[in-house]
């Protein structure tokens, strides 16, 4: 009968230089169609940990050069796998001192199968139920963070990161820039065609922010039609061809708002700054807003830099 939780198999390694332990056990997990890796030794165990996903060691304490205690340590410090502990030695070892090297389980021989696969079965249920949590965890973490009709970052997340990268820029003297930039007339275009379609028109800028941003770079809805970009390492210069690059894109696309078989177009304007050593947070943002200001009066559609 196979085992499996939530549609995986698991992996597990078996670590004992006793073939008499070692052979049977891994026959008897491999009729549960477990995948079972073997090791006579902590080396061999940590050579095959190196090249092979492995979801739980099964090992023995007694074992040649380093013993089970010392691997189960250095597999809790570097590797993901979570490990079952097995001696005879009953008066030498206890629980406790297994569990305070990381061990997840402890069991004594002679080992009764049945009675470690249940203990395996926990151990993998555990697993998964942390792995299942971290990763509600970090979507929860992402919603904090996110705009969600854009899926770019929001303007308090925002305010966090242009907070470190300002730190960075003044420890290392390292180049930053920051690119602000507005739909223009986008109150007259929510006015002729609805929310609905203005909401269409922030999500299609918001993927060709995306769609032109570097990994280094990071992009934010600041707030309403406003958006934000954050460019470490980059100069004015560099950062103005980033937002020609955005303006010209935009100005491209062709939007059909309500069905509409005529097309129309929607322009953006830019401010760009560079950051100025020893500079604090709000003059360099009121930089970029005012040359994104500059270009609204200058007839829009266009970038200026501060």
């Amino acid at each position: 009968m196979p085992f499996k939780t939530n549609k995986i198999i698991p992996r597990i390694l078996i670590v004992d230089n006793d073939p008499y332990i070692q052979d049977p056990l891994r026959d008897f997990f491999e009729k549960f169609k477990i995948i079972v890796f073997v090791a006579s030794n902590a080396q061999d165990a940590i050579d095959l940990l190196k090249i092979k996903s492995v979801d739980v060691v099964i090992t023995d304490i007694d074992l040649p050069g380093m013993d089970g205690l010392a691997l189960t340590a250095l597999i809790k410090k570097e590797y993901k796998a979570d490990v079952i502990v097995i001696t005879g030695q009953t008066e030498k070892y206890s629980y406790k001192d297994a569990i305070d090297k990381g061990a997840n389980d402890f069991v004594f021989k002679p080992v009764h199968f049945y009675e470690l696969l249940i203990r395996l079965k926990r151990v993998i249920k555990e697993r998964q139920l942390r792995k299942e949590r971290a990763l509600l965890i970090k979507k929860l973490e992402k919603l904090v963070i996110t705009d969600p009709l854009t899926d770019l970052n929001n303007s308090r997340h925002f305010f966090n990161q242009v907070s470190l990268e300002i730190e960075r820029s003044n420890r290392y003297n390292h180049f930053l820039s920051i690119v602000l930039l507005d739909i223009d007339n986008f109150k007259l275009y929510n006015d002729s065609y609805g929310h609905l379609e203005g909401d269409k028109v922030l999500m299609k800028l918001g993927r060709i922010i995306t769609s032109h941003l570097r990994n280094m770079d990071s992009a934010y809805r600041y707030g309403g039609e406003e958006f934000i970009l954050l460019l470490p390492g980059t100069k004015k210069m560099e950062a103005y061809i980033v937002a020609e690059r955005l303006r010209a894109a935009m100005e491209k696309e062709k939007l059909y708002p309500a069905n509409d078989k005529v097309h129309v177009t929607v322009t953006i304007s830019a401010g760009v700054s560079q950051y100025l050593r020893n500079e604090e947070r709000e003059s360099f943002i009121k930089r970029a807003d005012g040359a994104m200001y500059k270009s609204k009066e200058d007839g829009r559609n266009r970038i200026s830099v501060s």
